[in-house]
């Protein structure tokens, strides 16, 4: 986790800067994401709250998706991660939300994605979703990958 506090640190201080806050709902990160934001001083400022929705019941728990919000949508694509973006933002009366799900390894999901697929989103003054294919089915470098990669991302968007 200490190669993701760089980057975490220049989130933090561009929410500071702007007054803004974020929640979280990540899946395939464990919480990476999350732990990285909170790990800089003065997390309280702009970090509100995540989840890690590991399973189609914490997404009905956590973030009240239900199979009506999910027909014709599938878990681990750009769709289903600005959903948990906009959710867990709602949820949490965020600035910011960010959505994270794919598949770790070492094999792929249930989905048919492969090990080291990742869709990640970003919602809020504005939107952005982007899939990372790292082609690599090592499960510890993947969530490390995959957080990071969330994180350049909400960067991005608060430039």
């Amino acid at each position: 986790m200490q190669s993701l506090a760089p980057i975490a640190e220049q989130v933090a201080a561009r929410l500071i800067a702007r007054k803004e806050t974020i929640a979280i709902a990540e899946s395939s990160t464990g919480g990476l994401i999350s732990a990285a934001l909170l790990a800089v001083p003065g997390a309280s400022a702009y970090f509100l709250g995540g989840a890690v929705v590991y399973t189609k019941q914490s997404r009905a728990a956590l973030l009240d998706v239900g199979e009506a919000e999910m027909k014709g949508m599938r878990p681990s694509t750009e769709a289903y991660a600005l959903l948990e973006a906009r959710r867990i933002r709602d949820k949490m009366n965020a600035s910011w939300g960010l959505g994270e799900t794919g598949a770790t390894g070492p094999t792929g999901n249930r989905y048919g994605d492969a090990a080291g697929h990742s869709c990640i989103a970003v919602l809020g003054p504005a939107e952005r979703a982007v899939t990372l294919e790292t082609g690599s089915p090592d499960r510890a470098a993947n969530m490390e990958a995959f957080a990071r990669r969330a994180l350049e991302l909400l960067l991005e968007v608060l430039r």
